[in-house]
């Protein structure tokens, strides 16, 4: 089950926050299709965040076609993001070996996420 992670300095709208930390699992598998989101109450009790908040997000996820409401049950993944190359491939290793370089050198979080959303963009 994912556990949503709320950074309230991002500039990142919550709801927002949480369709693209859905979006991240099931990229890299961690949600695969059946799966059963957490309910509002869950997340809200883990995140300190409004119950609407989460509705919206889940909202917005189904009108993606990503998950689906079942009465009485909860919300449950309807499609895989997984590619080959991010699940467990070798490109993930070696962005695991990277970034245990950088971490290394002394780069913080921040720094890393700084260049590689700067390489990202001149790649795409």
């Amino acid at each position: 089950m994912i556990e949503f992670r709320v950074d309230r300095r991002s500039g990142v709208s919550t709801y927002m926050q949480l369709v693209h930390q859905v979006k991240d699992a099931l990229r890299l598998g961690l949600l695969m299709p059946g799966d059963r989101l957490p309910t509002a109450r869950e997340v809200v009790e883990a995140t300190a965040i409004n119950p609407n908040t989460v509705l919206k997000a889940y909202r917005e996820l189904e009108r993606e076609g990503l998950v689906e409401p079942r009465p009485g049950l909860g919300t449950f993944v309807r499609k895989s993001l997984v590619h080959d190359a991010t699940a467990e491939g070798p490109l993930r290793a070696e962005l695991g070996a990277w970034m245990a370089r950088a971490k290394a050198a002394g780069l913080e979080r921040e720094d890393v996420a700084a260049l590689f959303k700067a390489v990202t963009d001149d790649t795409y």
